[in-house]
């Protein structure tokens, strides 16, 4: 399927945007960056692009897109710029004791974000509330998710519940064929709803707080 002019030019301004910041616009930057006069017009645009496997897309999620293979097979290499691929290593200097003290060291160990990120499957979200802060979950922390719907009971997922709302709660099937969405907050009570009200869009991966 061929791509009109406006959808490539869509196309074009998300993998611009992707060179230069190095993750996928919002919609509301799109008709910004396009000049579009609605939101509806971009999420047109951005259904046909997925229609025609340019794009990729997880609902509920204002900063959502992908790039998917047949961009990088079809448009990419005729752009003659590479993706940009933002690789960020900090020296890893030791090991620091929360309770005792321990014996510094030099190290020449470096910690490499990209293996948190390496795989297309992972994206970040912003936490919002306090219902994960006995599990040092706190509201502004941003979590990193592997998008996955295979998950064990204990896993801190992201559960999307009755098609409305995305949670992000520890996942029990109960032997009634309900699911528990558990709270770490003892001043919370757990969401139970039928298994067919949930649909598990991804397993937490690590948690990054900024003090700063």
């Amino acid at each position: 399927m061929a791509l009109t002019p406006r959808q490539k030019e869509v196309l074009d301004f998300v993998a611009g945007f992707v060179d230069d910041n190095g993750y996928c616009p919002s919609y509301e930057e799109i008709a910004k960056g396009l000049e579009l006069a609605s939101l509806a017009t971009v999420h047109k645009h951005i259904s046909a692009l997925e229609t025609k496997a340019y794009l990729r897309r997880d609902f509920n999620h204002s900063r959502s897109l992908e790039l998917a293979k047949r961009y990088f097979e079809e448009i990419g290499p005729s752009r003659g710029r590479p993706a940009k691929v933002v690789t960020l290593e900090i020296p890893l200097e030791g090991r620091i004791a929360a309770g005792s003290p321990v014996e510094t060291y030099d190290s020449k160990e470096t910690l490499s974000f990209t293996d948190f990120a390496k795989d297309q499957n992972t994206y970040a979200l912003e936490v919002r509330g306090d219902s994960m802060i006995d599990d040092h979950i706190c509201s502004g922390d941003y979590v990193l998710i592997e998008r996955t719907g295979d998950v064990r009971n204990g896993d801190v997922v992201v559960a999307l519940v009755r098609g409305a709302e995305s949670t992000l709660k520890r996942f029990y099937r109960e032997s009634d064929g309900s699911v528990r969405l558990q709270p770490a907050n003892s001043t919370m009570q757990p969401i139970r709803v039928p298994a067919s009200d949930v649909q598990v869009q991804g397993r937490l991966l690590a948690v990054l707080r900024k003090y700063r």
